[in-house]
């Protein structure tokens, strides 16, 4: 099972992976977080079938704060990589998209890719707050 969605900057990123350390009846194979000039993509993919409920709680959980998303061909490629087992730093030159995390995600990857970036910005865009 796979949740693809699109959250509007870091906090709610945040919340989801939050949300995911919060609730172990979710068997998270992996989590992809990307950032984009104009929001995240986190990817969920699930280790196994989870209850109806459990999904559709999940998936209500997950509309509140973002969007469903269908990627672009370039992104898909990409997280169809990331996959397959290539190095993160492969997949974002041959793609050009910025990994933060995948794997077992950890809201300090988050955080210090939102630190490194607001501090190269010198100021803190709207995605990043």
């Amino acid at each position: 099972m796979e949740y693809l969605y699109y959250l509007a900057n870091a906090s709610l990123t945040l919340r989801v992976v939050q949300h995911l350390h919060a609730r172990p009846e979710l068997p998270v194979l992996f989590v992809t977080v990307i950032h984009q000039i104009d929001g995240w993509v986190v990817r969920i993919k699930l280790d196994g079938e989870i209850s109806p409920q459990v999904d559709g709680d999940f998936r209500a959980f997950l509309n509140e704060l973002g969007i469903s998303y269908e990627p672009p061909m370039r992104l898909q490629m990409a997280l169809w990589s990331l996959e397959a087992g290539q190095y993160p730093v492969d997949v974002m030159r041959r793609y050009q998209v910025a990994i933060v995390s995948h794997g077992n995600p950890e809201r300090e990857e988050i955080e210090a890719f939102r630190q490194q970036f607001v501090r190269g910005l010198g100021y803190c865009p709207e995605t990043l707050a």
